[in-house]
Order: structure tokens, then C-alpha cells, then sequence
């Protein structure tokens, strides 16, 4: 599972921002399920962030969030993305891919 999570942070605060986000990494690197994660300022837009990191699965990611340290560390941090959706799937050759719907049996 792949999660992109992109920041709007004003060039006067993006060094700061880069340290927070590092630490964010960091702090989510130590939870069960991590796989790897980048962060990435735009090329053409330096007001543009963006911290992309690979889950396991949705379950260790969420999982992840919830834990005390992610709560202290990154979530704060975080909360700052921009409003759009952050989770995505891995698309590969003949994978069936997720349907749009209720995620309950009930």
C-alpha cells in the first residue's frame, strides 16, 4: 500500500517543515508494516512537500497512525497535507484492482 500524503508550506517555513518531516518518517519508520518512505520538495513549486511511504497493508498503516509515538511525532505534522485523498493501491500486470463500496460484511 502506498500513502502520499503532499504540503503547502511557505518558503519561510521550510526548513522547519523539512526537519518535522523527517522526524515524521522517522517516527513512522519504527511501526510494524513500514516498508520504505521518501520525502520530496517540487522542482518547479518549492512550496510543494510531499512524504510518500509504503505499508505492508492498509491494516499496518492505520495501525501505525494510532500508535502513541505517531500520535506525538507525526500526526501533527500530518495534519497539514493538503485535503485529498492519501492511500493508494499498487497497480501491477493482472491484478485484480479494489472496488469502490461498503467495507462492512454486515
Amino acid at each position: 500500500m502506498l500513502v502520499v500524503n503532499r504540503f503547502r508550506v511557505p518558503a519561510a517555513e521550510g526548513a522547519d517543515f523539512r526537519d518535522g518531516l523527517e522526524l515524521a518518517r522517522a517516527t513512522l519508520a519504527e511501526r510494524p508494516g513500514y516498508r520504505s518512505g521518501q520525502i520530496g520538495r517540487n522542482l518547479d513549486d518549492p512550496e510543494l512537500w510531499v512524504l510518500t511511504t509504503t505499508w505492508e497493508h492498509v491494516g499496518a498503516y492505520r495501525r501505525a497512525l494510532s500508535s502513541y509515538e505517531v500520535k506525538l511525532h507525526a500526526v501533527p505534522l500530518l495534519s497539514r497535507a493538503l485535503d485529498e485523498p492519501s492511500a493508494y493501491e499498487p497497480v501491477e500486470p493482472g491484478t485484480d484492482l479494489n472496488t469502490a463500496g461498503a467495507r462492512s460484511l454486515g
